[in-house]
């Protein structure tokens, strides 16, 4: 059976100023949050968080490695008021391919959806 080799000290310390390092460049990445812009349900055991950093992610559709960066976040969920249980999915050439299959579809109410009525396109209820 083999022996672990420990590590010598000057190793240990190594790697500390490297995780040392690591860590400063995250805290440099991240941006602050403003919980009181955030929109967060009643009743909700959610702790708004202190700061945004970026979050890899996979594109659902084509399964491209992005990043959902922190000033996206705090735009989505400080200023476009998005929900706080929201992530990103889509990365934005899938998203842009998929607002453009949806162009000049009318936009229907659920009450037409659920009744079969189908969408008014003359105009008469703009």
């Amino acid at each position: 059976m083999a022996k672990k080799r420990r590590k010598s000290r000057v190793q240990r310390e190594e790697e500390r100023q490297a995780a040392e390092k690591a860590e400063a460049a995250r805290a440099a990445a991240r941006v602050p949050a403003d919980p009181s812009q955030m929109v967060i349900p009643a009743n909700s055991h959610f702790t708004p968080p202190a700061y945004y950093e970026d979050v890899p992610f996979t594109c659902r559709s084509c399964d491209t490695p992005e990043v959902w960066t922190a000033a996206d976040q705090k735009w989505w969920y400080e200023v476009a008021k998005g929900s706080i249980y929201a992530g990103p999915v889509l990365c934005l050439a899938c998203r842009q391919a998929q607002r453009q299959a949806h162009a000049g579809t009318p936009r229907r109410s659920h009450a037409d959806r659920r009744t079969g009525t189908p969408p008014d396109t003359s105009g008469a209820g703009e």
